[in-house]
């Protein structure tokens, strides 16, 4: 099959990988696959992986232990885990100690014409939901983990640091608690789109110290974490959505005379980002700032790094 394949930190199309074929998995053709910025930092080394990147995408079953899902399309939750593990064991499936991860760790991912998923990550996809919305679903998903985590009342200061990818969608899902939202955003797209939304911009000028409830990192930099810290009241709460690169230096003695809560978010529920993208309260779609055919796909990358560009999709 075609696929784009990584090693050695450098990305290469391939027509001639092996058709995947896991014993009681699901094969899935893919249909599309969103570009995020964790594959565009795998490239860079952020994490040593060899094989087909992709994670976030939406395809068709054409193979199934259960006859019944043959020509569902389906999206799929991206971490396979053991039951086994302590972390499984209790109740923690995400951080299983054996997982393999969707295009990431130790499993082929979705930037090919075909992968596979065992059953109990799948999720049908809502008759009413288009393949272009649904790609969306594993980081609308993350995104809506920060409200699975932390309570956000509608009186609540909350702070958004970062308007890409990612931030667009928590920027949304944010918005739909009452809370009183405010996002920094650097390029005039992002804010282009957040105004569409009518989510409250504000500039890193106007941000008042140690006056926000909670504050969402979601830069991936130093200089959005110490913006971060600066901006949280006492007994605030940071959550940091992004990985970062390298070493970070931080004064910890700050959050401890504060007494900041700081908590990290990844993967998040499923089912109810498909009720949002089905009863339309989260629109994605406009997101998309380009698409590419797989075998273009190193140009896609190209595209994807580009500042100021959200979404690029790769079909099949």
């Amino acid at each position: 099959m075609k696929a784009l394949w990584l090693e050695n930190n450098a990305l290469s199309f391939k027509s001639d990988i092996p058709r995947p074929n896991q014993p009681n998995e699901a094969l899935i053709r893919i249909v599309h696959t969103g570009l995020c910025g964790t594959d565009l930092e795998m490239v860079k080394g952020y994490y040593p992986f060899t094989g087909i990147p992709g994670h976030e995408f939406v395809g068709e079953v054409v193979e199934a232990p259960e006859q019944e899902w043959i020509g569902k399309r389906v999206v799929g939750e991206i971490n396979v885990v053991c039951h086994q593990c302590e972390q499984c064991r209790s109740g923690r499936p995400t951080h299983c100690e054996n997982r393999s991860v969707l295009g990431i760790k130790n499993r082929h991912g979705t930037l090919a014409e075909f992968t596979t998923l065992p059953l109990e990550n799948l999720h049908p996809i809502p008759e009413t939901v288009s393949n272009e919305a649904a790609v969306f679903t594993e980081p609308l998903a993350a995104a809506l983990e920060i409200t699975q985590q932390v309570q956000i009342r509608a009186a609540d200061r909350v702070l958004l640091i970062g308007a890409g990818r990612l931030g667009q969608l928590i920027a949304q899902t944010l918005a739909l608690t009452g809370c009183r939202l405010a996002v920094i955003a650097r390029h005039d797209h992002q804010k282009e789109l957040l105004s569409k939304h009518k989510i409250r911009l504000i500039s890193e000028k106007d941000i008042q110290p140690w006056s926000w409830d909670f504050v969402v990192e979601a830069t991936g930099s130093t200089s959005g974490l110490e913006l971060a810290r600066k901006a949280l009241r006492p007994r605030g709460i940071l959550v940091l959505k992004s990985t970062y690169a390298g070493d970070t230096t931080l004064n910890l003695s700050s959050f401890v005379v504060d007494e900041i809560t700081v908590i990290g978010s990844r993967c998040g529920p499923f089912g109810p980002a498909l009720q949002l993208l089905e009863t339309r309260k989260v629109d994605p779609t406009g997101l998309i700032s380009a698409e590419f055919r797989l075998e273009d796909g190193l140009a896609a990358f190209k595209k994807a790094a580009e500042r100021g560009i959200c979404k690029v999709l790769v079909s099949v």
